[in-house]
């Protein structure tokens, strides 16, 4: 005998689970009648003709007429009402606002971004940003404020992803402790979800990237700084303190020890962020003269692949960087793909000779590839993360 889960609570909370459950089968499975949500869902006739009739009122789902008779009297037929509504992904990064606004079935109606200044990079400025640019592409695609269903912001920073709280944002202005959810929330009027950017980008790949059906993967991003969203059992895994994944923090041999500190790079994003690859190019005033001027990191794997030695040397001490790190990560939670994204992270070339180094190991060793959604992965995540925190998760119905 098996022991089934039971849902205990008001029957609003009830009804709002069960709206849940039928709303996920008409999307996934298009137009159906009650009869199928019974057999599909499991719940009981009554149950199931109770919800569709709040689901109705609501104006999530509408009759279509009738079906395919088997045999019997014709089944009148439903159907998700995808334009009911929409949800829309922010992404905040140190010069830029990225946004994206999809109706209730995940497809795109439009995207943006707005430049943003220290100077006005407070969270009240961020804020105020976030909501005028959102009304401003819920004016463009002709959608009404109360349209807009949900929203989910993506922030590279530590996130109490319960309570909307960013712990710590050092590249923006007065960011510690903020409680951005509330905040928006406020301004939106709808549900919103606060959450890290690594993490979004991992569940980005999860909707419709590369880990598109993997229950447990990594997704290791490297730009400026490095971190990884891990996703176990088919949902992002936080950890204790929301800290889960900031592997940028990692200790790297024969690098002094130190603390990890929240404002400041960790030991493993100086050495195989950017930043860390931009110096070892300009290290040393001998070693530099006569080799070409570049400005960004990737531009230094662009030179390695094209044959310059010392552009090879630093790609392949930090190739042999990140198969130890893919190793690491790979003993200890086993997944069954790890993917590459960021800028750096994405270059062919490191990803080529970190393959390269790790193709002797025995075992544990599990695939690593690219992701395949690149800059918008976090916004598709955020998406994800939108429509299923109030499409498919409790809204107020009519009589709850």
């Amino acid at each position: 005998m098996t022991n089934e889960p039971v849902v205990i609570g008001r029957p609003s909370l009830l009804r709002q689970t069960n709206s849940r459950v039928l709303l996920k089968f008409l999307r996934n499975i298009g137009p159906c009648s009650k009869a199928d949500l019974v057999r599909a869902s499991g719940l009981s006739a009554p149950t199931v003709t109770n919800v569709v009739a709040h689901l109705l009122s609501a104006g999530l789902i509408e009759p279509i007429g009738e079906g395919e008779s088997t045999g019997g009297r014709r089944p009148d037929l439903l159907r998700f009402r995808a334009e009911r509504g929409c949800v829309a992904g922010v992404e905040i990064d140190k010069d830029f606002l990225h946004f994206l606004l999809a109706d209730l079935n995940g497809h795109a109606l439009g995207n943006t971004e707005v430049p943003l200044s220290w100077d006005a990079s407070s969270p009240q400025d961020v804020c105020s940003l976030i909501a005028k640019n959102i009304r401003k592409l819920l004016r463009q695609f002709k959608k009404t404020p109360d349209q807009l269903l949900g929203v989910a912001v993506g922030v590279p920073a530590i996130v109490d992803v319960n309570d909307g709280v960013v712990v710590s944002l050092s590249v923006l202005k007065d960011w510690n402790m903020v409680p951005l959810g509330p905040m928006l929330n406020k301004e939106l009027n709808c549900h919103v979800t606060i959450e890290n950017d690594t993490n979004l980008a991992a569940q980005g790949e999860y909707y419709c990237g590369a880990a598109r059906g993997e229950k447990s993967f990594i997704f290791i991003a490297i730009g400026q700084g490095v971190g990884a969203g891990i996703f176990l059992d088919g949902r992002i895994y936080h950890g204790f303190q929301w800290s889960a994944g900031e592997i940028g923090y990692l200790r790297v041999p024969h690098i002094p020890r130190q603390h990890p500190t929240i404002n400041e790079f960790g030991k493993l994003e100086k050495v195989l962020g950017g930043s860390g690859i931009l110096k070892s190019w300009h290290a040393g005033d001998k070693a530099a003269q006569g080799q070409p001027k570049v400005e960004r990191a990737i531009q230094v794997f662009d030179l390695a692949a094209e044959g310059n030695a010392r552009a090879k040397q630093i790609l392949m001490q930090r190739a042999a960087i990140l198969s130890d790190i893919v190793l690491n990560l790979a003993l200890i939670l086993n997944p069954s793909i790890i993917l590459l994204g960021g800028e750096v992270g994405s270059h062919r070339a490191l990803l080529q000779n970190a393959k390269e180094m790790l193709a002797g190991s025995d075992f544990a060793v599990t695939r690593l590839e690219l992701g395949a959604l690149g800059s918008s992965a976090a916004l598709w995540g955020a998406i994800s993360i939108a429509l299923n925190s109030t499409v498919l998760v409790p809204m107020e119905l009519p009589g709850s």
